[in-house]
């Protein structure tokens, strides 16, 4: 405390009082107001505490410096150092116990008059209480008084002087301390090193004393200027702060040559330093007119032995109140809490909250840390959001076994729960990329097996100028429509499709009859119709509004198509062409798009996004020549790779234009396991070496054991080493014979066992294990561990009986 500024002080042992102290003592009560209205001549603090005035003293003139008694009893015993450098005893008037009634208005006297500028009383022995003094040539300046103790005439002289001339009243002044230290020298602060109650850290003029009260001409000392506000951390006692300026040196008292740690303030110089006594390692600083304070948390992180690294500080400010700080005090007990106060005494009651450290469990549960608590929040199990979650659904596609099927391909899609229509189209179009390669090996090895997992892009491409249209009979119709001859590519194209099965059969019957069996009236119509088979497409649509959960609305659609016509200017086209639109089944909608559209005009059908892409290629395939089914195709792979559509993997097969749109797919679903997966059904070398194919792999590898599913990620190594040649070998368990240098591959059947201190010695010959046994043989002294080669363990039995 200097000049007229006030500082505060928390009571060390009532954790809801504290004093104010300036010109004169005033002790306060903070109480809590969250449910209650602010009383009368109360401060207000915060917006839940408020203080009240208890008590003045103005008995002690000249204050420089207070402390309080840090024992229980008496509770309201303060120190007072003076400008004359007498240290005064007071009470604020709250303990009327007997026993400590002679300690009040007591007075320790130096042998000469300077100012006092700090005080500290002993935290082991309470009765002792160190002054530091300014400099006197013949003085000490380190002064440390028993307040207690039973002073004799032949110990310590005591005399009873009057305090002035009008005075009556007399008081007891002790002229003689226990310990005189520093002389010569100036005592700017003082602190109790609490390893030990003899040993005293003091700031004197140009150096840090540690003084040791066992043996006072001795003491340990560093040259410096940061000798002002030294303070100990109440967590790590060899831990010591002190500024000068606008600078904090942080010493270690163990290596007490230099500070392990210099902090910069700004340009102001320093006023205040003070630990947290609630958080280890967080100090607090305050500069000179400033409404800031300052907060620097130390780390604690290993360093290696002889390491001059600095220690790692997280730096962050707070602002408690808009005007400036004359002085701050943490609260004792209540964590991470401080009072503040003005230069014109208003104070305010203020929590430095901590950074919250958030961090996602594995299982999609979050938790946080604030101070010394931990939170955690879990999803309800009824929220629907957890079901959205991709993390989730890999969980639980993790458990099913997802993407491990690769003889039955197509059923991936429902082990992943049968519920994404994406997943589906991608692995009945896997499924038949592996059937029809494992056809085409068959027929013709090394022909056109790898063309297929090249994508339908590739597959059209290399047929450009070889088919030629051809007019084709109406099944139901006097009516012919031009229709493409289908080459080899083709026919391969609408298989992928999954429209015709493998073979040179190119009938769509057995794939109409699987959609009818699934339920899906209105896309079978759909492709019979585009098979010109409208006989067959009204059957489906009739068959549809009588079954259970068909639509009656399907009578209406078919009584519509048997009415139709060829002729372009008939009512039944125009009426078709305008209330096709307002049909909400999209292949409704293609159905008459396609009747009422003009030759090779099929945009209706071809652009209409919400019809399955397999049967939007299929139709192409069908109906555009070379060059029309080319440009299609181009300009809807893009689209694909540009919303990462899984359909489109049947354009793009497992090519870099499919890891393009595998990207896109997890940019915006973040699904690495279908990514993963996927990229290894069939894709050549240079794409599983492509970083983003195995960015994907590692990923789900990680995620696996997070979950700490183990065996999972054991299957998926298995799995990936069977489809990626080029994959790292699993790691392999090393074995190790102390006692010989023969692999166990060697052992002879024949060979007999012998057991030594638990372990079963394996050798040639019985002469052999009884000297291994017995420890004599040079070969079990020298032999080095064996050097495993990656054999397989399974064939090995336990070694230890």
């Amino acid at each position: 405390m200097s000049g007229t500024k006030p500082d505060i002080l928390w009571a060390p042992h009532q954790v809801d009082r504290f004093v104010v102290c300036d010109s004169e003592l005033s002790l306060y009560h903070v109480e809590s107001t969250v449910n209650s209205e602010l009383k009368a001549g109360s401060l207000r603090l915060s917006e839940d505490s408020a203080a009240t005035l208890l008590s003045i003293n103005s008995d002690t003139p000249y204050m420089k410096c207070v402390a309080w008694y840090l024992n229980y009893d008496p509770e309201c015993l303060l120190a007072v150092g003076q400008a004359n450098g007498r240290v005064v005893l007071t009470s604020l008037g709250q303990d009327h116990n007997s026993k400590f009634k002679d300690l009040i208005g007591k007075e320790f006297v130096p042998k000469h008059a300077r100012q006092c500028n700090t005080l500290a009383w002993n935290p082991l022995d309470s009765n002792w209480l160190a002054a530091g003094l300014d400099k006197h040539r013949a003085d000490f300046s380190v002064l440390i008084w028993d307040i207690c103790s039973k002073y004799t005439p032949d110990i310590v002289p005591m005399e009873k002087v009057r305090l002035s001339a009008g005075e009556t009243e007399t008081t007891l002044l002790v002229t003689k301390p226990l310990y005189e230290l520093g002389q010569n020298d100036a005592c700017l602060s003082l602190c109790w090193l609490p390893r030990d109650q003899k040993l005293l850290l003091a700031g004197m003029h140009r150096n840090l004393a540690i003084f040791d009260l066992r043996n006072t001409s001795q003491k340990m000392f560093v040259n410096t200027k940061a000798v002002q506000g030294v303070t100990v951390d109440p967590y790590f006692h060899d831990r010591v702060a002190s500024f000068y300026e606008g600078q904090v040196a942080i010493w270690d008292l163990r290596k007490f040559e230099k500070p392990v740690l210099t902090l910069t303030e700004q340009p102001k110089p320093l006023t205040k330093v003070a630990w947290c006594p609630t958080r280890t390692g967080l100090l607090a600083t305050l500069t000179r007119d400033s409404n800031i304070i300052r907060l620097y948390d130390m780390q604690h992180t290993p360093t290696p032995i002889g390491d001059e690294t600095e220690p790692t500080i997280i730096e962050r400010s707070v602002q408690p109140c808009d005007n400036y700080i004359a002085s701050f005090a943490w609260h004792p007990t209540s964590q991470n809490r401080m009072i503040v106060v003005t230069p014109n005494r208003t104070m305010s009651d203020f929590t430095v909250f901590e950074r919250i450290s958030l961090a996602w469990s594995p299982i999609t549960s979050l938790m946080w840390a604030c101070g010394r608590h931990l939170y955690e929040c879990a999803e309800e199990e009824n929220d629907n959001s957890l079901e959205k979650d991709i993390a989730t659904k890999m969980r639980l596609r993790a458990l099913s076994r997802y993407g491990l099927d690769t003889e039955q391909v197509w059923r991936n899609h429902i082990l992943a729960g049968n519920e994404d229509p994406q997943l589906k189209s991608l692995w009945y179009t896997l499924h038949f990329m592996k059937q029809y390669t494992e056809d085409m090996d068959q027929k013709s090895p090394g022909n056109k097996g790898s063309l297929v997992y090249a994508g339908i892009k590739s597959i059209v491409k290399s047929s450009l100028g070889m088919v030629e249209s051809s007019r084709h009979n109406w099944s139901g119709l006097d009516k012919q429509s031009d229709i493409q001859n289908l080459n080899e590519e083709r026919i391969l194209a609408l298989q992928l499709c999954g429209w015709i099965k493998k073979g040179t059969d190119v009938d769509v019957g057995p794939f109409l009859n699987s959609l009818v069996q699934e339920g899906e009236w209105e896309r079978a119509a759909a492709v019979a119709l585009f098979n010109l088979d409208i006989r067959r497409a009204i059957q489906i649509l009739n068959e549809g509004a009588s079954s259970e959960k068909g639509d009656l609305n399907l009578n209406v659609v078919a009584m519509a198509l048997s009415g139709y016509t060829d002729e372009k200017n008939s009512l039944w086209r125009e009426m078709c062409s305008t209330l096709r639109l307002q049909l909400n089944n999209p292949y409704l909608c293609v159905m008459f798009a396609f009747l009422t559209s003009e030759t090779g005009s099929y945009d209706g059908v071809l652009y209409e996004n919400k019809v399955a892409v397999r049967d939007r290629v299929a139709f192409a395939c069908k109906f555009l020549s070379d060059s029309q089914l080319n440009r299609y195709i181009e300009k809807l792979t893009n689209e694909m790779k540009e919303a990462g559509n899984l359909e489109g993997i049947l354009l793009t097969g497992l090519t870099k234009d499919g890891v393009d749109l595998m990207e896109s797919y997890v940019d915006r679903t973040g699904d690495v396991q279908t990514a993963s997966y996927c990229m290894l059904q069939g894709s050549p070398l240079d794409v599983l070496k492509d970083e983003r194919v195995q960015y994907w792999i590692e990923n789900y590898r990680n995620l696996l054991d997070a979950w700490r599913f183990w065996h999972k990620r054991a299957e998926f190594d298995i799995h990936r080493s069977k489809l990626d040649p080029s994959s790292k070998p699993l790691a392999q368990t090393a074995a190790m014979f102390p006692f010989f240098r023969k692999s166990p591959e060697s052992k002879k059947p024949s060979a007999p066992e012998t057991e030594a201190d638990g372990f079963v010695l394996l050798g040639d010959t019985a002469h052999e294990q009884r000297k291994a046994a017995k420890g004599k043989t040079s070969e079990a002294e020298d032999s080095q561990p064996l050097e495993w080669t990656g054999q397989n363990l399974s064939k090995f039995e336990p070694l230890v009986q």
